[in-house]
């Protein structure tokens, strides 16, 4: 019984609008965003809830990041299994996934390329509104601020349809790298998370090409 917490309503629906978000966007959600979409008078009370769901395991929070919010998959996949009935899940079908785990991508080849592939792994299903195609490991903490750190597994849908704004797989020159788009009539910019780290602005002729999008993140210990 333990395996699934118990959540009030309102811890439900801000674990609901975590998922959402992750699925959406790729990341999830700040204090403010969740405050402002339930309601709350401030971030605060965002956090106490955050705080309680830390306490049942349903999260981990990551102190230093804005965005420093942990689905654990085994927890969450037991309370959406518990509430099938009167809960559709993102993903139909079987719940469970064989995703292959991308390691390096070497200049020029596709990033699904056989010899990219480290291994694979079963993950669940109804983590995910889009299905991700394969998962790949995050260099560097240049998404720090989306809640996306170094040796991280970003979960990708292979992709070129992205809006501006979502986190995105792209190819610059030899380079594959994590970024937020933002891109207007005769501009592409990937941003990053991170004030460290600066934005890249992809040169007219520059070989460019979107990869996926991000749709979840999963850190390493959490796979089986």
């Amino acid at each position: 019984m333990s395996d699934s917490p118990k959540l009030t309503a309102r811890q439900q629906q801000i674990l609901d609008l975590i998922q959402n978000a992750i699925a959406r966007t790729g990341a999830p959600p700040t204090r403010a965003e969740i405050a402002a979409q339930l309601g709350f008078k401030s971030a605060n009370a965002a956090e106490e809830h955050l705080q309680a769901l830390a306490r049942k395991g349903v999260i981990e929070l990551v102190s230093g990041t804005s965005r420093g919010i942990r689905l654990r998959s085994d927890t969450v996949r037991n309370i959406n299994a518990a509430r099938g009935s009167q809960f559709n899940l993102p993903i139909p079908g079987p719940n469970q996934l064989v995703l292959p785990l991308i390691g390096r991508v070497a200049a020029g080849s596709p990033i699904l390329a056989q010899e990219h592939v480290d291994q694979s792994y079963t993950v669940e299903g109804s983590l995910f509104q889009r299905k991700p195609d394969y998962l790949l490991k995050v260099r560097g903490m240049s998404m720090r601020d989306a809640g996306i750190m170094d040796g991280d597994l970003l979960a990708v849908q292979t992709t070129q349809e992205v809006r501006n704004g979502q986190i995105v797989v792209a190819r610059i020159g030899d380079e594959v790298t994590v970024k937020r788009l933002r891109r207007n009539a005769d501009l592409i910019e990937l941003l990053p998370e991170n004030p460290d780290y600066p934005i890249i602005t992809v040169q007219p002729g520059e070989a460019f090409e979107i990869e996926g999008l991000a749709v979840g993140l999963i850190r390493n210990t959490m796979l089986m």
